[in-house]
């Protein structure tokens, strides 16, 4: 019984500890990009992270598929490995994409005609989608790091879907964009 009580005070914890990081990453992001002056880091190598970032969100997306493809095989220990690939570029991907985004000004979209609308409901969609998808994301990876299938099937209907379309909306925004970067 004290292991069990154990269990489910580790996993309350847990659960505040993905509710607070769930809340704070997009706010701290928001602040980042709406904040009136860029933080002066003194160097140009910021300018190659939009590059690297979209092949990180490239990798992931093919992990991500590669995720659903094993699921599917019941090939569980390869599922587990290319999710957990995954979330690890997610994660560089966040900490590259505020430093970019804390160190240089936003890129404005130059296209013009049909494209513009589809350009800005990817980017706004994508937007979205991205502030809230860290929550389920990190329920599901728990729960699935965790070996609570049941509950990771449960998060995963939600998690799965927009996690793909946030990381492969992210490398068609970032396609789109390219050409009107300065440096």
């Amino acid at each position: 019984m004290a292991t069990s009580n154990s269990l489910l005070q580790n996993e309350a914890k847990v659960k505040n500890w993905i509710i607070v990081i769930s809340v704070l990453i997009p706010v701290a992001v928001a602040v980042l990009l709406f904040m009136p002056s860029k933080v002066n880091i003194g160097a140009e190598w910021v300018y190659f992270l939009p590059h690297l970032n979209a092949v990180m969100n490239s990798a992931a997306s093919l992990a991500l598929i590669l995720g659903l493809i094993f699921v599917k095989k019941k090939m569980y220990s390869y599922h587990g490995a290319t999710m957990s690939v995954a979330f690890g570029l997610g994660a560089i991907f966040l900490v590259s994409y505020v430093i970019y985004h804390g160190a240089a000004e936003s890129t404005s979209f130059g296209g013009e005609g049909w494209v513009r609308p589809v350009y800005y409901f990817l980017l706004i969609t994508h937007i979205i989608l991205a502030a809230v998808a860290l929550f389920p994301i990190l329920f599901a990876y728990y729960y699935g790091y965790t070996n609570q299938r049941e509950k990771h099937r449960k998060v995963v209907k939600f998690a799965y879907p927009i996690w793909l379309y946030v990381s492969v909306t992210g490398v068609i925004v970032y396609l789109m964009i390219s050409p009107y970067y300065i440096h």
